[in-house]
């Protein structure tokens, strides 16, 4: 959610206004409590010198006492004496912390554990206090003629203080928000004028930005924003006089690198792929050659050298060969030697060339063909279906079958080559006419597969004005369907 500048601005006036405010607040309040403490204490402790006075008067002028005798007879009378004298409620205690007075009514004995801790405390000879709700009670040592005697309590009420506390914190509250309200509305609208001109040079920018070239600065200030307005107009003239030229060399400069960058993806792809498949019958050739440095009479090794090195050597050639006539197809214009082809009769002279193959293999080929003419090249035609056909047979499966059918509607050659092989998932469908991939690379590189095959077919065939599919098969084996149009 886009917050607006003048907004953020204000929101940041009042959060300082009401930091400030709080801040002073609370100094002044505290000033204040401490200020009623003090003048409380001051209160309190000249009513004890007063108290004391009493007492020791009494103490001395009557019949002469133990101070705990003292204290328990006179202790009653003293307590409302000296609440007439005070104006306050008063307790007292004997030097043990019992109750021998007090003024106040239905209140014979301390029964709160705080109000107990600051007796036993003034019982030390020191002043204690402890707040009950809106009364202090005021604990101070009593003084005997040589020791202390016991404790005066003072119950004084603090409703007034907190009455003027709670009135000045309503006066802080009142007045701070209505600081608070008018500060804010006054800033806002301040705000509002620096946001109008912000605005009006965002407007220019956009505007340059969609070559809309300002004629003059957009605003007119003797401050940093017209700075800024100025330099805004002087880049929107320097923009204008340069962009025509700039644009056309940086579409010729783009195209170039487009172009530089694809073809070195290409490169790179292609010559890795390379690298790679050549490296596996290199390593091969290598191991046996090492082998054979090893023991060099050792007879089946050499046999067996022999003849892996000879199948890795064909498999090496054969690479050679469908990288070339690959790289020729993508490379340069393909000439062919377009010429009526008989389909029927074509097909069945490829399958001848391959019954051996596939005899090897333990497969059987299929042949149901009508006749059909089409215009193509013939030796395309003949690597299409021979590439087509071997990959059939390399990856059946043993007493497996080569089925190739064709038929003509809309104007065309539909020929289909089923097999019973080990077939391609489905994951894989989308990658298989890709130079150098391979599904199975263990099992291509058993067969003496390269992965070129299948990428040299669909070139061939896209230069004949032909399609090729991988067709989805039900169970075993795979399905590829080719299309060419016929010759009227």
């Amino acid at each position: 959610m886009r917050v607006s500048i003048k907004l953020k601005f204000s929101l940041f006036l009042a959060l300082l206004l009401i930091l400030a405010v709080s801040v002073l607040s609370y100094v002044v309040l505290r000033g204040v409590e401490r200020n009623q403490q003090t003048q409380t204490e001051g209160y309190l402790n000249q009513h004890i010198k007063t108290v004391n006075l009493r007492v020791k008067q009494t103490f001395y002028t009557g019949t002469r006492l133990e101070p705990q005798a003292f204290m328990s007879q006179r202790g009653r009378g003293l307590a409302l004496e000296l609440a007439g004298f005070t104006g306050l409620e008063v307790t007292l205690y004997d030097a043990k912390g019992l109750q021998v007075g007090t003024s106040i009514q239905n209140d014979p004995a301390p029964g709160d554990q705080e109000v107990k801790d600051a007796l036993s405390y003034a019982l030390q000879n020191k002043i204690a206090y402890q707040s009950k709700g809106d009364s202090l009670l005021y604990l101070a040592p009593l003084q005997g003629p040589e020791e202390q005697m016991g404790v005066v309590q003072l119950h004084y009420s603090l409703q007034s203080n907190q009455a003027f506390l709670s009135t000045l914190q309503n006066l802080f509250l009142t007045t701070g928000a209505a600081v608070l309200v008018l500060s804010f509305i006054i800033g806002y609208l301040y705000f509002n004028r620096a946001v109008a001109a912000i605005r009006r040079l965002k407007q220019a920018a956009e505007e340059i930005q969609h070559a809309e070239y300002i004629t003059a600065p957009p605003i007119k200030r003797k401050d940093e924003l017209g700075e800024l307005a100025q330099g805004i107009f002087f880049m929107s003239k320097e923009i204008e006089s340069n962009i025509a030229a700039k644009d056309e060399e940086q579409r010729k400069l783009q195209l170039a690198i487009q172009k530089l960058q694809a073809l070195e993806q290409q490169q790179k792809q292609y010559i890795g792929n390379i690298s790679h498949e050549f490296k596996t019958p290199l390593t091969s050739i290598k191991a046996y050659v090492d082998l054979l440095n090893m023991y060099d009479d050792d007879p089946k090794l050499l046999l067996e050298a022999k003849v892996s090195i000879a199948k890795e050597t064909q498999r090496l050639y054969e690479m050679v060969e469908k990288v070339l006539q690959l790289t020729a197809l993508e490379k340069y214009d393909f000439e062919s030697q377009a010429e009526l082809l008989e389909v029927s009769e074509s097909l069945r002279d490829i399958c001848g060339r391959m019954s051996g193959k596939a005899e090897r293999y333990e497969n059987t080929i299929k042949l149901e063909v009508e006749p059909a003419q089409i215009w193509i090249d013939k030796e395309s035609f003949m690597h299409i279906f021979i590439n087509l056909l071997d990959n059939a047979i390399k990856y059946n499966v043993p007493n497996g079958t080569i089925h190739i059918h064709n038929e003509i509607r809309d104007h065309r050659v539909w020929i289909t080559i089923r097999d019973t092989g080990i077939g391609i998932p489905q994951e894989f469908r989308d990658k298989i006419f890709e130079p150098f991939y391979t599904v199975n690379r263990d099992r291509s590189r058993q067969s003496g597969g390269t992965g070129l095959g299948l990428s040299l077919v669909r070139n061939l065939v896209e230069k004949q004005n032909g399609t090729i599919t991988l067709l989805e098969q039900e169970g075993e084996g795979s399905a590829f369907q080719l299309s060419f149009p016929i010759r009227a």
